[in-house]
């Protein structure tokens, strides 16, 4: 999460961390002339903003949903590092005794179109996956960068016609077309229209992402700008690992690892 790190009550201000790159949304539109981010960069991202959707999926006693995820409210720092921010619209959300069915019904849906759960916008429960369907919309525009707007059905009729590879992102050399399909099927379950068909984000989605990522350590990443320019560093080693620990220890001890 982004760190907050003071208020002004005077004028109603939260002062947050400073985060150097922007957001994820100005990155992948390539906004103020900014270079592409690589393949292998996306890849990394993808892996931090499931990890820290996790943590606030896991918050004891209380779930928390943020309900407004989007690349706008994905924020990069330094080496690039992803952070949610804007939690603004977030709910804390009652458990029921079962924990896998963790819903709540709320009067009116919140948040932004296009990535607003579509059985939450119709029946009013929202519940964690519902920001699952969010991350499902950002996967996918993160290796289109194209616009949220019916993005799902375009690649869903990609994949089944065979022209994927003239939707990834231009802009980026070197894909892994056989890895971004992967990537982008595993979006696609993700934006199902029913929640109870969408993936768990700990056991299913994090897990994937984490051996999809795992492709860009060996070898160097491509530089994003003369400032970056850096190979697979022990950072990109002990997130894999650390991930694996997270994965292993398992929900109850959710609140042992940071964003």
């Amino acid at each position: 999460m982004v760190q907050l790190v003071g208020a002004c009550p005077e004028y109603g201000c939260l002062i947050y961390e400073y985060m150097p790159n922007g957001s994820l949304e100005d990155r992948l539109y390539c906004r103020s002339n900014t270079p592409p981010l690589p393949w292998q960069l996306r890849f990394k991202i993808s892996v931090e903003l499931a990890t820290g959707l996790l943590y606030l999926h896991q918050m004891k006693p209380e779930a928390f949903v943020h309900r407004d995820l989007k690349p706008g409210n994905i924020l990069l720092g330094e080496d690039f590092v992803c952070k949610i921010a804007d939690v603004g619209l977030a709910r804390i959300i009652p458990r029921s005794m079962d924990d896998t069915k963790t819903q709540y019904r709320m009067t009116d849906a919140a948040g932004t179109f296009c990535y607003i759960d579509p059985e939450y916008q119709k029946t009013g429960l929202v519940s964690t996956k519902s920001d699952v369907y969010a991350l499902g919309i950002i996967y996918l525009q993160m290796i289109t960068a194209k616009d949220a707007m019916g993005l799902a059905y375009a690649v869903s009729d990609a994949l089944e016609e065979g022209t994927f590879e003239d939707l990834l992102d231009s802009r980026v050399t070197g894909w892994p077309v056989e890895e971004a399909k992967r990537f982008a099927e595993l979006a696609l379950k993700c934006c199902e229209l029913r929640h109870r068909d969408r993936p768990d984000l700990e056991s299913v989605v994090l897990p994937e992402l984490v051996r999809l990522h795992a492709l860009s350590v060996p070898s160097e990443h491509p530089s994003v700008d003369q400032s970056h320019q850096r190979s697979a560093s022990d950072k990109d080693l002990i997130l894999i690992d650390g991930l694996s620990e997270i994965l292993t220890e398992g929900s109850a001890k959710a609140g042992s690892f940071s964003a």
